[in-house]
């Protein structure tokens, strides 16, 4: 009923308005109204808002520029991937891991738990349709989300809610170096980097000590090639398990009871103990501790896997910022050189919202992140929502997406109240 009451209005606009006749006409070849919420992103906040919505009878529409759900997990990360928190941090809102999944799921058994997850919701993404464009249309009260297929087809959906389900890492970070023309070697972005096999017995920079250069730096090593890895800046890296409990775990259980900066103490202490001065090895230590820097920049502390030991058994190098490249030679900051075969950017992502979503409320237009903090940056205006910008992994998109969630559904509610209301007072 709510379907064919909203379609009624907006025919009865278009019989009406010329104007609004012109704007369709001239938007795309193909203009759908759509009666419920419009998913931007098939990657695993995407599917949990979709799940969290159809658990409350609310059917919605997941557009995904790539042709399977979860692409960042399934094209762009290297084969050795696990996740780097144990499993009942990462499950999705409504449906746990299977119990026979180890403690730090691979990454082939965490997109089967995604395709199973989406199957189980009857989650069916509309697949290679790339959002191009979304704006809020006052004259309408509606979201105009314009997407682009494989054929170069163009479709504009008309829709009362929008959930941005892009993400904090739609699009990879390749940093501008000096000289990178003239290197020669091979140069690829970590999304591009599968395994270490194809780099045996080369010299391999890799650029970036987050999680991912880690364990690329670690990777390396184990097909036997020769990695060596920029560290720019400081970095916090923690024991992945503290007496067999896993270090996030334990964070969060003593943040229940400890000020966070106890619990940041006790974690560089318990670090010092179990993996010596990292500072000796050339990564040296934020001022804050690192659940307040996570708390305040969103960076994450290294888990340390094992890459470590072999920082300090000097398999590999760890070396200070570029300066600028020259063919097959890299030249630091510090003065020193080296020549190398090839250079691995683990430099992160970005969110590219600005690229397509014409809003600037809700959004930072600078670095495409809800302007509100968490808790509080999952809903906008108009019927827009955010999920899994929260810079705290699949346990804050979780928390987003049942909020979301909720908040269409009480919307509906209210809308149907108004409605009977509206149709009691005529009968009276």
């Amino acid at each position: 009923m709510e379907q064919y009451h909203c379609l009624r209005e907006i025919e009865g606009k278009q019989a009406h308005d010329p104007m609004f006749l012109e704007k369709m006409t001239k938007s795309a070849s193909r203009c759908v109204y759509f009666p419920q919420p419009v998913i931007v992103g098939a990657g695993p906040s995407g599917l949990a808002v979709a799940a969290c919505l159809k658990q409350k009878g609310v059917p919605s529409v997941v557009l995904e520029r790539s042709n399977c759900l979860a692409s960042l997990w399934q094209l762009k990360t290297y084969d050795r991937l696990q996740l780097h928190l144990p499993k009942q941090f990462c499950e999705l809102p409504l449906m746990g891991f299977p119990p026979d999944f180890p403690t730090y799921p691979t990454k082939q058994q965490f997109v089967d738990y995604l395709v199973d997850y989406a199957e189980k919701f009857d989650i069916r993404p509309q697949f290679n349709e790339t959002v191009e464009w979304a704006e809020y249309d006052p004259m309408l009260g509606l979201w105009r989300v314009r997407s682009v297929g494989a054929k170069g087809e163009e479709m504009e959906y008309l829709c009362q809610w929008l959930v941005v389900a892009t993400g904090e890492n739609a699009e990879a970070v390749v940093p501008e170096i000096e000289g990178i023309e003239e290197f020669g070697g091979d140069i690829r972005h970590t999304s591009f980097y599968k395994s270490g096999e194809q780099f045996r017995g080369k010299k391999v920079l890799v650029v970036g000590c987050g999680n991912s250069g880690m364990e690329v730096c670690l990777d390396l090593c184990n097909h036997n090639a020769k990695p060596s890895l920029v560290v720019r800046d400081t970095v916090h890296v923690l024991p992945r398990e503290i007496l067999g409990k896993s270090t996030f775990g334990l964070s969060m259980w003593l943040l229940k009871w400890l000020p966070m900066r106890l619990v940041d103490r006790f974690l560089l202490l318990v670090s010092w103990f179990m993996l010596g001065n990292t500072a000796r090895f050339g990564l040296g230590r934020p001022q804050l501790g690192p659940l307040e820097l996570k708390n305040r920049s969103g960076k994450t502390p290294v888990l340390d896997v094992g890459t470590l030991a072999k920082i300090k058994g000097g398999d590999i190098k760890v070396c200070p910022a570029i300066k600028r490249l020259k063919q097959h030679t890299v030249e630091f900051v510090n003065g020193k050189t080296g020549s190398f075969d090839a250079i691995i950017l683990a430099t992160g992502y970005k969110s590219n919202v600005p690229r397509w979503l014409k809003e600037r409320e809700m959004f930072s237009e600078k670095d495409g992140f809800p302007r509100r903090p968490f808790p509080n940056g999952w809903k906008g205006e108009g019927g827009l929502y955010a999920v899994g910008f929260t810079k705290r992994g699949l346990l804050g998109a979780s928390m987003d997406a049942n909020r979301i969630a909720e908040d269409i559904a009480e919307d509906i509610k209210r809308c149907w109240k108004e409605k009977a209301k509206k149709i009691n007072d005529l009968l009276i």
